[in-house]
């Protein structure tokens, strides 16, 4: 990746969550491209991965990429990849990225019932918290070594300006996971185990394609500061700096908006 050490995360095992497209996609690649062992989730199934994540990655880099799959939606989905991935691990792990989330659908406020609610909460909260509970072990072995360990998380711009109309649920679930970001650092800091997020703003990938018009996201453009909509690719670094102790060694329960000027803290 452009910018960094190709050596950068040599040795280390980083596993991404929501890796078989879009922003983790580009995350995934990014920690490939520096040198990391990668496992990465890649959804549900291989689908995406194979025309996202996979592109342009040559034999070293995956040879060096493992990948797995589960549905996190589903109320034990955390805990299932968790098994996954700590069989693949057979060691500590240096760097979790918690990437997997969408919104699921636009609900009205007016339309929100219990199914709606658990639908958004077990896929950006449930899966999250139980996914981190189970790794914490294994994370902070990896606290052990020299810079210890890292875990970066995504939020979202709507987790600060509330979202459109429609995203309630989903604005309150990325709150959720900044504070509990903030929570969690301060928790794991005498465990040396860094926690930071990265808050995205409107990123042009497929959740904004399924979620957002094309008159909506061209007025967003019109109002962002830098006149563009980001990409994936403006994110992913981000993720690698946070992850990485020799580049931010001293930051821990921030949270970086990334977002070209649409937010402003």
């Amino acid at each position: 990746m452009n910018g960094f050490d190709t050596a950068l995360f040599a040795g280390k095992t980083i596993v991404v969550t929501g890796a078989g497209r879009g922003i983790g996609a580009a995350v995934a690649r990014g920690f490939l491209q520096t040198g990391g062992r990668v496992i990465a989730h890649a959804g549900r199934s291989l689908d995406h991965a194979q025309a996202d994540l996979l592109a342009g990655l040559g034999d070293d880099e995956t040879s060096r990429l493992t990948l797995l799959t589960t549905d996190l939606a589903a109320r034990d989905g955390g805990e299932r990849l968790a098994g996954q991935i700590l069989d693949a691990l057979g060691g500590p792990l240096d760097v979790l990225v918690n990437n997997a989330g969408t919104m699921v659908g636009r609900i009205p406020a007016v339309e929100v019932d219990a199914n709606a609610f658990d639908a958004v909460v077990d896929l950006n909260v449930r899966s999250v918290v139980a996914l981190t509970t189970a790794l914490l072990p294994a994370l902070k072995q990896g606290g052990e070594a020299e810079g210890g360990a890292a875990v970066v998380n995504t939020s979202s711009i709507s987790a600060i300006v509330g979202g459109s109309p429609g995203s309630s649920l989903y604005s309150s679930s990325k709150a959720f996971i900044s504070t509990w970001t903030r929570a969690l650092a301060r928790e794991l800091a005498p465990d040396h185990v860094r926690v930071n997020a990265v808050s995205p703003g409107t990123i042009m990938t497929d959740f904004h394609r399924r979620y957002s018009s094309q008159e909506k996201l061209d007025a967003t453009a019109a109002s962002i500061p830098m006149k563009r909509l980001g990409t994936a690719e403006d994110c992913a670094p981000a993720y690698l700096f946070l992850s990485s102790a020799r580049l931010s060694g001293y930051l821990t329960g921030q949270v970086i908006e990334v977002n070209g000027g649409q937010f402003m803290g």
